[in-house]
């Protein structure tokens, strides 16, 4: 079994996906969103540039290195 993530662009493949599940050819699993990565999604539509999570990770690591590391 492989395990894929797909995101719809067309209603119209949403309907083609459903009938696939309905023959038991496929299984579809709905994955939460997190409440960052919904923040995120919001706030990059209106930003002509910005970080992605990895780049948002480090910033956090290195203002956590500096704040715990001068105690």
């Amino acid at each position: 079994m492989e395990a894929l993530k797909i995101e719809i662009l067309n209603p119209k493949a949403l309907k083609l996906i459903q009938e696939m599940q309905n023959l038991n050819y496929i299984k579809v699993i709905d994955e939460p969103i997190s409440k960052l990565q919904s923040y995120l999604k919001k706030m990059r539509k209106n930003a002509n540039t910005a970080p992605n999570l990895d780049e948002i990770a480090n910033i956090v690591a290195e203002v956590r290195a500096e704040r715990y590391g001068k105690k």
